[in-house]
């Protein structure tokens, strides 16, 4: 892989690198496509400053064995990165879906190793690194995202040592007794510490990582901040950044490992949860629900990690405990649909809708049932519409980076009232401490906490809820992108402040 940033057409000094493009293409009834912004928050996190710093996005268009040519879309450049077929199969569905997610949220189902789907998995990685490279102007600044592209660092450092390189990994980072079945563990570990900041969701994720280098690379640690060996041999070693001594007198590159915890737009869901159209609709919902006592909603991609099972169980056992009756209690579950050519995906559907129709059998009744299931998504105004029809919000994940969902809910809440039931393994309730925190495996433990969200008088729902409010409204996405891009930006001058506790050496 070459590339020369001096005789580059174009060349940015912003680069922002995943796995698919922040737009999406669009075709109309006379078959002309056309290209409209993707709902993520990233995007709208990043897009103010993409256009402030002559910034491009690089990534997967989405459609398979088709070449596209760089196009801007609205204020952002595009350079779009071409994937086969065979490319989706192996790397995306097979790599990154079957083996690293698995792997990465505590093995909830088992990972599947194929040198293949490996081999495949560098190739691609290369194709990234290769784009990325060919665009970034001198000195310029790449922030590659999320575990399928854990390897482009590492390839990008090789050839552009220039460059002020940043990941952030948006799903769990598993512990070392996990994390050590991985047969190709030392190359990721590799590709990461490519890196100048390496983000992470949780402290407790980082520290998995750090304790993940000392284990399979023997690197030494201070806190946040992994001390790399330089080759002096190579070439490019003069070129490194932020090069120091360690205790040995050795040449080391310096690179930060943190936690970065990402968050939501906010304000935007403020805003819609104010317009008159979305808080009539929010009646609406209510009232085709048939006007229940109290709504309780669940909001999932439909994937396994996220304890959509175990939520229905704990409801399911309080109705026939006549604990909650059906009349009174209606529960809402949003399931989007989610790699749905992945076997494992296909099963967990079938299982889904299978609980959802015995749920249903049992205590609904002509006029209403116990559990509305909507395996669709939905546009964001109606989103916002359900978080204001619910009373309950049950996330009850297995494991997750984050979950904005949990934050969605909150910022919806303007009126200061409903309540949030989270698990204690997501991200989320690092922060969202006024929750009713839940261990979503301990079923009874799960039905008394529904229990008490229901019961729980108005005075002590605002309270929380406003609690719960100020952490989402003073925390959100821009605050999150400007920490992440500030720690870049100093890392570049070889800043590396000790923000967060030591990790404790083992």
């Amino acid at each position: 892989m070459t590339a020369n940033p001096d005789t580059a057409t174009d060349a940015y000094d912003l680069v922002i690198v995943s796995n698919r493009l922040p737009v999406d293409r669009v075709v109309d009834e006379s078959g002309e496509a056309s290209w409209r912004p993707s709902p993520g928050g990233l995007v709208a996190a990043l897009e103010p400053m993409m256009r402030s710093q002559d910034g491009i996005w690089i990534g997967w268009a989405g459609v398979a064995d088709e070449e596209i040519e760089p196009f801007e879309a609205g204020d952002i450049n595009i350079r779009p990165v071409m994937l086969t077929e065979q490319d989706l199969q192996e790397y995306y569905e097979g790599f990154s879906n079957d083996t690293l997610w698995p792997l990465y949220h505590d093995v909830i189902a088992q990972p599947s190793y194929h040198r293949e789907w490996w081999e495949t998995y560098v190739k691609v990685n290369r194709r990234f690194a290769d784009a990325a490279a060919e665009v970034a102007a001198q000195g310029a600044v790449v922030w590659v995202h999320d575990y399928q592209l854990q390897l482009v660092p590492a390839m990008l450092r090789e050839v552009r040592p220039d460059l002020v390189i940043g990941f952030f990994n948006h799903i769990p980072f598993p512990p070392y007794g996990i994390y050590s079945q991985l047969p190709w563990r030392r190359q990721i570990i590799d590709g990461l510490l490519g890196a100048d900041v390496i983000g992470f969701q949780r402290v407790a994720d980082a520290g998995n990582f750090s304790r993940a280098v000392r284990r399979l690379k023997g690197y030494e640690t201070r806190g946040p901040i992994i001390e790399v060996p330089i080759d002096t041999d190579d070439p490019a070693s003069g070129s490194h950044r932020h090069v120091t001594t360690d205790r040995r007198g050795g040449l080391v590159r310096t690179v930060l490992a943190r936690a970065f915890p990402i968050s939501i737009d906010a304000d935007q869901y403020q805003d819609l949860a104010r317009r008159p159209e979305i808080q009539a609709r929010a009646r609406e919902i209510r009232q085709e629900l048939g006007n229940p006592q109290t709504v309780m909603l669940g909001v999932d991609r439909l994937d396994y990690t996220k304890g959509i099972g175990h939520r229905l169980k704990a409801f399911g056992e309080l109705l026939a405990e006549g604990r909650l009756n059906a009349e009174e209690v209606t529960l809402v579950q949003v399931a989007s649909p989610s790699r749905e050519r992945v076997e494992t995906y296909r099963q967990l559907r079938d299982e889904i809708e299978l609980t959802v129709g015995r749920i249903n059998g049992d205590y609904g009744s002509l006029g209403h049932t116990a559990v509305a299931y909507l395996h669709h998504g939905y546009p964001r105004e109606e989103m916002v519409a359900l978080y204001l029809a619910a009373d309950v919000m049950l996330v009850t994940a297995l494991r997750d980076g984050m979950n904005l969902v949990a934050k969605e809910y909150v910022a919806t809440r303007i009126d200061e009232d409903g309540v949030l039931v989270l698990s204690e393994f997501t991200g989320a309730s690092d922060e969202l401490r006024q929750a009713l925190l839940i261990n979503p495996h301990d079923i009874e433990g799960l039905k008394e906490t529904i229990l008490q969200a229901v019961a729980m008088p108005k005075r002590d729902r605002t309270r929380r809820m406003r609690a719960l409010r100020r952490k989402v409204l003073t925390n959100d996405v821009a605050r999150w992108s400007a920490s992440f891009l500030d720690a870049l930006t100093r890392s570049a001058h070889g800043d590396h402040p000790l923000q967060n506790p030591p990790v404790n050496r083992r």
